[in-house]
């Protein structure tokens, strides 16, 4: 069968990746053509373009390159429309995949498949109607999300388990014994420090993480995750005179040895929550008094982490806009290294891994969409 895939992300590319393979494993004739990166690039197929013509976030981005935009949507169509696949496969991304969404609906009677949906209970939740009118069917990888599909909108979706789960526990399974460049036996215990992957978020969150952890330095290795696409010149206006190590590429390995990290919101929560470490999240924003107003009247959901929102708890301290400080991240950052707060954080991360459950996101994702194609 032949499939077509868009993502507009780096995370969308690793997530596709996985898909296809998963794919071509039950499918010998597997035939793709995607608008995607390098990692999809590498399971064959043909590319039309990088997700890097398409990846603008923030409202002046989008303006500056509208047309190109346009353009990349406009050829995105009519290569769906002049190849006809047995079905189009949306990851994520949702101001552009929603669009072609309702492109191939109205043009064409391709099926339109959703893996990973756009996450709409946080904001934007109008988008509902455009998913149950546009989308045939869609595959989530959160738990929570089947409760807000089902029982709130009454649109079946099927939940297939978690991709960092899976990551997780494969690392878990095949951790090795070479040593890239965290000690396998740390003279001290170390606290990780995960600021984010994008220069803005390391430029607001990274200053009051190390500030935080300065007090602990003599007694804790303090070990910053260096974000690949960072140079080490950018991190060093903020660590150059302090005692902290960078690794790159090192993420997981650094939390199978981590004590207790910060964490910035994100994945990076859920990943910690499953090496089971004990974490603050931390996102600082602009105007923080007045976004920690909105975030109570605009967001639809009580909390930012992925570990909280799993759980529909607080099992991790969120210290978001206006309670994001130095004084509040080392307050509860000491609560963490040790005592009953620690206990009672892991085994809320023994909760969050049986909601997860153990299937394997993508090959249960590829076996129920070609159940799906073969009855049509």
């Amino acid at each position: 069968m032949r499939y077509f895939l868009i993502v507009g992300e780096a995370s969308g590319d690793l997530h596709a990746s996985h898909l296809m393979r998963a794919l071509k494993n039950i499918d010998n004739s597997a035939d793709f053509r995607f608008f995607g990166g390098d990692l999809m690039s590498e399971v064959g197929g043909t590319r039309i373009r990088h997700y890097k013509e398409l990846a603008y976030m923030g409202f002046i981005p989008v303006l500056l390159h509208l047309p190109a935009i346009l353009r990349n949507m406009k050829m995105c169509k009519q290569d769906i429309l002049a190849w006809q696949p047995d079905c189009v496969i949306l990851v994520d991304y949702p101001g552009f995949n929603l669009d072609i969404a309702k492109y191939v609906k109205s043009n064409t009677k391709i099926p339109v498949f959703y893996y990973i949906s756009p996450k709409i209970w946080a904001w934007k939740e109008y988008r509902i109607k455009n998913i149950k009118r546009d989308v045939d069917e869609l595959f989530s990888i959160l738990p929570f999300e089947v409760e807000f599909f089902e029982k709130k909108h009454n649109y079946p979706i099927h939940y297939v388990g978690n991709p960092t789960a899976d990551e997780v526990r494969e690392y878990l399974r095949n951790m090795d014994s070479q040593n890239p460049g965290i000690k396998d036996n740390p003279e001290k215990p170390v606290i990780a420090l995960l600021a984010g992957s994008r220069r803005q978020e390391i430029k607001d969150n990274l200053p009051a993480m190390l500030d935080a952890v300065k007090p602990y330095d003599k007694d804790y290795k303090i070990v910053l995750a260096g974000a690949p696409s960072i140079d080490k010149d950018y991190y060093g206006q903020f660590v150059d005179g302090k005692n902290v190590e960078i690794v790159y590429n090192q993420t997981y390995r650094l939390l199978s040895h981590a004590h207790a990290a910060l964490v910035t919101s994100g994945t990076a929560t859920l990943e910690t929550a499953l090496f089971r470490v004990p974490q603050v999240v931390c996102y600082e924003t602009p105007l923080p008094k007045l976004i920690g107003w909105l975030r109570k009247r605009v967001l639809k959901v009580e909390f930012v982490s992925l570990v909280n929102l799993i759980a529909n708890r607080e099992v991790v301290k969120e210290l978001v806009a206006d309670s994001f400080t130095i004084d509040n991240i080392n307050r509860e950052l000491s609560k963490i290294l040790d005592g009953p707060e620690r206990q009672k954080m892991l085994d809320g991360y023994d909760e969050v891994w049986r909601m997860l459950g153990d299937k394997k996101a993508p090959e249960e994702a590829a076996e129920r969409m070609i159940e799906i194609l073969n009855k049509k």
